[in-house]
């Protein structure tokens, strides 16, 4: 008898370890990363920038030109609008969505069975709470996560839900 409860315990534990794993994994890390929207404003500023300082017009024009070459360069190190999951390395947009705290329940029970459920008119009535979805239309997968304000920073209410990008397609038009 000793014997067989210590089997039902390894067991047990096992599968707890492995409950664990499966919650550890759904801990996604998203950092910003340049988009290819973002290379491109950021060269399109210098050249504009360049073109201005080489043509043969008065010194305002060259300081607008050297005015953009600067802008050019700072959005080349500081804009960074597309977020990477650190253990792909598949790259997702992000949609944000505010509203107020009396609509934590509604909003944590929709996002754990059926996302589509979102009220989005209560959208932007408020910023006590915040529904980030990272999405990928290659990949196909959106990734649903709510946070809650707390005096100076926004902490995550909710763990991060996976769901196909046809279910949260209302949320990230």
């Amino acid at each position: 008898m000793l014997h067989t409860s210590l089997r039902v315990a390894k067991r047990r534990g096992i599968q707890n370890i492995h409950n664990q794993q499966n919650e550890q994994n759904m801990e996604k890390n998203f950092i910003s990363v340049r988009s290819a929207k973002d290379i491109i404003v950021s060269a399109l500023l210098i050249i504009l920038g360049s073109t201005l300082i080489a043509l043969p017009t008065s010194v305002s024009v060259n300081i607008t030109g050297m005015f953009l070459i600067f802008t050019g360069l700072v959005l080349t190190l500081v804009l960074k609008t597309g977020h990477k999951d650190m253990e792909t390395g598949v790259k997702y947009r992000k949609k944000e969505h505010y509203f107020q705290q009396a609509m934590h329940s509604s909003i944590s029970s929709a996002i754990a069975v059926k996302p589509e459920a979102v009220d989005l008119n209560e959208a932007e009535k408020g910023n006590a709470l915040k529904l980030d979805v990272y999405y990928s239309k290659a990949s196909g997968k959106a990734y649903l996560q709510l946070f809650e304000y707390v005096p100076y920073k926004y902490e995550p209410c909710s763990k991060v839900y996976e769901y196909e990008i046809s279910r949260v397609a209302k949320l990230i038009n």
